[in-house]
């Protein structure tokens, strides 16, 4: 336990891609089976464990420090596990340190009720930062900058191999990956176990107008980029997956999509949900659908989910990646209409072969629910990962608002410290009406700036969260850029924002002067 904590210690310090990447490396290399295999699946986010929650960790902790003490601590810190690894009054050698081996078979193994008293023997035999690290381990609260696919990286540059080999495997093996180390270690390729297995998907880069000068546009064909959920959905023989575009089989929460996949191949396309008039419904109502282990029939026939289909991966039991996107499309369009399935039809191709078209196309789509332009080169083979040079994503202008700064919490990670989430809100009859919520899009100096302004100017307390002066005399603006906006009954405003985040920080502009609700209500579509 010790070394994964110490592990995750230094890739929370190490900035940089590279850095990281050699630190997994090295405890892949290093560390033996299974703990690299429960490592690397606790990074992976396929790790999880039932018997643990939030609300025993911090009645097992008050079992041992005084209530209002552990209240106040965690007000301060911010963060649930670090505050217990901190406070925690450990008994010195009255355990062993359970290695990570141990932690994974103790709460695989305890039955009910038996979790805590295992947890509270750890943590007296752990420093604070192996505390921490088995907290965030039990709790799936890992948050350490990186994700699946720099891990399936560290185990490609282990074997030598291209990261898309790894990932055509993974989803044929569980934790603790005991035969795919052994492939890492230089044993035999496994053989695929999985079923209509994923494939790694293709990736476009954001396209700079200064591309524009070195690029023929009549070389690239162009689609709408449409405001849903990447998928890519596959079919062998009885298996039907449909998986997100990181690899995460999602088929249990879209049962009736599955259901029909009635072809024999893999398709690459847009999760959408249908409107009753036939058209392609808000992103607010694919929502409804999301990240949800299971579903009802009156949520699966109030929002019926269907793919748009962007790329063909197989053509039956044929592997056409290679070919080019010119012939790849002719033959996917062939395959839309076989299959003849209402629940799939083809993303169609944008009519231009100049810039000036696709600017204008770009400025005017076809409805709201488009947000920009995918550019694909008509030569290009479907390629794992973001090749260069092959695949744009040219988004339409974000919209503008100028909002108040309402609340603010704590962040997660090296962010623990600061004042990171921010809720902001607009004027409606001199009040302030709530209306999003961001934690990106500043540099680390104007975090500072903005934690500093938080703690100088709170007004009242709620656990983790600050309320912050905000009136028509005093307030701090945010410019915040979003992508779309939609009517909500969940917010108290009626308004949804998509991707809000911070744009500028308008130290120079008085809070009366912050937009107003009947001003973003008229960029509702």
């Amino acid at each position: 336990m010790r070394a994964f904590a110490d592990l995750l210690d230094r890739l929370i310090l190490t900035p940089g891609r590279n850095g990281k990447l050699a630190l997994l490396k090295a405890y892949f290399a290093e560390t033996p089976d299974p703990d690299r295999g429960w490592a690397l699946a606790a990074i992976a986010g396929t790790l999880s464990f039932a018997a643990a929650k939030p609300a025993a960790l911090r009645a097992l902790t008050e079992e041992r420090v005084d209530a209002e003490l552990f209240r106040l601590s965690y007000d301060y810190v911010g963060d649930l596990a670090e505050t217990i690894a901190l406070i925690w009054p450990a008994r010195p050698g009255a355990n062993l340190a359970p290695s990570l081996s141990d932690v994974v078979d103790g709460l695989n193994e305890a039955k009910r009720g038996e979790a805590p008293a295992l947890i509270s023997r750890w943590l007296d035999a752990l420093e604070p930062s192996a505390r921490w690290a088995l907290l965030k381990l039990v709790t799936g609260g890992l948050r350490i900058g990186l994700g699946a696919r720099l891990a399936k990286q560290a185990l490609a540059d282990l074997r030598g191999v291209d990261v898309g080999e790894v990932d055509e495997l993974w989803h044929g093996f569980a934790p603790p990956y005991a035969e795919l180390f052994a492939w890492i270690d230089g044993g035999e390729r496994p053989s695929h176990r999985a079923a209509a297995p994923f494939r790694p998907v293709m990736l476009a880069h954001a396209l700079d107008e200064t591309d524009m000068e070195g690029l023929d546009a009549r070389d690239f064909a162009a689609e709408w980029k449409w405001d849903g959920v990447r998928v890519q959905a596959a079919r062998d023989g009885d298996v039907r997956r449909l998986y997100s575009r990181a690899g995460e089989d999602v088929s249990a929460a879209f049962p009736d999509l599955v259901a029909a996949l009635d072809f024999h191949g893999a398709i690459d396309g847009e999760l959408l949900v249908r409107a009753a008039d036939g058209s392609v419904a808000t992103f607010n109502h694919l929502q409804q659908r999301l990240n949800r282990k299971t579903v009802d029939r009156k949520l699966i026939e109030a929002f019926p989910a269907f793919i748009r289909a962007y790329d063909l991966l197989f053509d039956g039991d044929e592997d056409v990646r290679a070919l080019p996107f010119r012939e790849r499309r002719a033959r996917l369009d062939a395959f839309i209409v076989r299959a003849n399935n209402p629940r799939i039809d083809l993303s169609p191709l944008v009519a231009a072969d100049t810039w000036e078209a696709l600017t204008a196309a770009r400025a005017a789509p076809p409805t709201d629910n488009v947000e920009g332009l995918i550019l694909k080169r008509w030569d290009s083979a479907y390629e794992s990962g973001r090749p260069k040079g092959l695949w744009f994503k040219w988004k339409r202008e974000p919209f503008l608002v100028d909002c108040v700064l309402m609340y603010a919490q704590r962040g997660h990670g090296k962010r623990s410290s600061y004042y990171s989430d921010y809720t902001f809100g607009v004027w409606k009859d001199d009040v302030l009406s709530p209306v999003g919520k961001a934690y990106f899009g500043f540099t680390d100096a104007e975090l500072k700036e903005l934690d500093r302004f938080v703690r100088e100017h709170t007004t009242e307390r709620f656990g983790p969260v600050r309320a912050v002066r905000a009136d028509r005399a005093f307030g701090l603006v945010l410019e915040i850029a979003f992508e779309g906006l939609q009517r909500s009954k969940r917010h108290k405003s009626g308004v949804a924002m998509r991707f809000p985040r911070v744009r500028r920080i308008r130290w120079d502009k008085p809070s009366a002067e912050a937009d107003t609700l009947e001003s973003l209500e008229k960029l509702l579509p």
